[in-house]
């Protein structure tokens, strides 16, 4: 996570699998979660920020130009009062909004210039280049004491002839540990390009190389999602590559580690793990290494009733433990374990997205599962999250998991058909209390979209003082179906 949205999977019913493949519009790409997962700041006052994506969003009457908010954390939260809504008509923002460019499509953040303030990697995957149809396009905007405001640069896809759709999936980390940022980027194909060194004040990096695990490209649409993190607590980040594997005639869904080293990305040593579109790393058991989490929301069969490999019944969440050695042993969850909240049953789609932040302060990080596909009462479709603390022994199912819905008290909203809460989760410190809060987004409104904002008091996730952003309050059209908070930058 994070994109064209896999809701829009929802919208078909996401998730089906055919002939063992799984059919997917888009992921959201996760970036450079650490051990710690540090969080976003874009105005370096020291509050976390969060970004989102409205990449089928209207802009001057351009459908599915995109948009990009960002929602700035103070004392008392997120609100759409203390925000930036970016297009690529905004002054400074690299390209002009035009139809199809989904600007926004996949986001990640770090500072690319070493100036102390966050900056914002920013895709347009269905961006026309050139005469080339869905070329793609990448820009960088920078961080500032005002925040993102949208003064950016492009960085120029390096190899147009080869693929289309730059920039469709993108994870920030220092896969070198040389303590500059480094920006992965996957496109339609199989290869990930990795620019290395920061970047300049025109968009040009200290180097650039490739990588290519073994993932099916071209119409199986290369990395589904890519995600960093330092698992081996060497102190270089890693990076996992989500695809379709190709050692099977099936083509099923795989996770692939790539270590990081003093040269990058090393790709003698991918090791295959569990499945899962959505990966996040952090470090649950607080040992020093992070842990990495995936979501294999789909049903324990395919349409044609081949066994899917590793999945259950309703969706199933992987947690493989890091090690000095890189990943270790996995341990899978449901909502049929322990004390998990719900029931394992149909389309819940228990796993559809999740993140990492330490919501008590223990130094354990905790889980949010967004459960996009929960049916609650007579509301089919409405969503619910479910949020796991982290212990010394790793998540703990048997008590203190929580659950939320919009039939939640103190939650706002109502339980509707087709809802999708839970079709991206964030855990981020956005009141400067050191411990993570947490936003929901949802497919309100036949996909217009909101985000909601529900506060740590300290020990738990609450309700009191919760509120919700729309749309309508936040610079956005509600024309069409602009997907409003169905990709957090990570």
């Amino acid at each position: 996570m994070h994109q064209t949205l896999r809701l829009a999977l929802a919208t078909a019913t996401a998730a089906a699998l055919t002939g063992g493949l799984l059919t997917l519009t888009a992921t959201t790409a996760t970036a450079a979660d650490s051990t710690a997962v540090a969080k976003a700041d874009f105005n370096g006052d020291g509050i976390g920020d969060v970004a989102f994506s409205a990449h089928g969003a209207y802009v001057n009457g351009k459908k599915d130009a995109g948009q990009l908010v960002v929602l700035y954390g103070s004392a008392s939260g997120v609100s759409s009062a203390k925000r930036a809504t970016i297009s690529q008509n905004t002054t400074g923002t690299p390209g002009t909004a035009e139809t199809g460019d989904g600007f926004g499509y996949d986001t990640a953040y770090a500072d690319f210039n070493g100036d102390g303030y966050d900056d914002i990697a920013v895709g347009s995957a269905g961006e026309d280049v050139s005469g080339d149809t869905d070329g793609g396009a990448l820009a960088i905007l920078w961080g500032s004491a005002s925040g993102i405001t949208g003064k950016g640069v492009t960085v120029a896809d390096p190899a147009p002839s080869s693929h289309d759709r730059w920039g469709e999936n993108l994870a920030a980390g220092d896969f070198d540990g040389d303590g500059k940022a480094d920006l992965a980027v996957g496109t339609n194909s199989a290869t990930v390009h990795v620019f290395k060194g920061g970047f300049s004040g025109t968009g040009t990096a200290g180097g650039r190389y490739t990588v290519k695990p073994p993932i099916m490209g071209s119409d199986a649409g290369g990395p589904l999602n890519l995600t960093a993190g330092d698992v081996s607590g060497d102190g270089r980040t890693d990076l996992v590559v989500d695809g379709f594997e190709t050692q099977t005639e099936y083509g099923w869904n795989r996770n692939y580690y790539l270590p990081g080293s003093s040269s990058g990305l090393a790709t003698a040593n991918i090791k295959t793990l569990k499945p899962g579109v959505i990966t996040a790393i952090g470090d649950i058991d607080g040992d020093g290494f992070g842990d990495i989490v995936s979501g294999a929301y789909w049903n324990t069969t395919t349409s044609d009733g081949t066994p899917f490999p590793d999945s259950g019944k309703g969706g199933k969440v992987w947690v493989t433990y890091g090690t000095v050695d890189g990943p270790g042993t996995a341990t899978g969850i449901t909502q049929d374990s322990g004390n998990v909240p719900g029931t394992a049953e149909g389309n819940d789609w228990f796993g559809y997205e999740l993140d990492l932040g330490d919501i008590n302060g223990d130094g354990f990080l905790d889980l949010a599962i967004g459960v996009a596909g929960e049916n609650i009462g007579e509301a089919v479709n409405t969503g619910a999250v479910t949020v796991l603390y982290g212990t010394a022994s790793g998540l703990n199912t048997s008590s203190g998991a929580q659950s939320f819905a919009q039939s939640t008290a103190g939650v706002p909203g109502t339980d509707e058909d087709d809802d999708y809460f839970g079709t991206d989760v964030k855990l981020d410190d956005l009141t400067g209390d050191g411990r993570a809060d947490l936003v929901v987004g949802s497919g309100e409104n036949a996909f217009d979209g909101a985000v909601t904002y529900l506060p740590s008091n300290g020990t738990k996730i609450t309700t009191a003082g919760s509120r919700t952003i729309t749309p309508g309050t936040s610079g956005v059209s509600t024309t069409g179906a602009p997907y409003f908070g169905a990709n957090f930058a990570d």
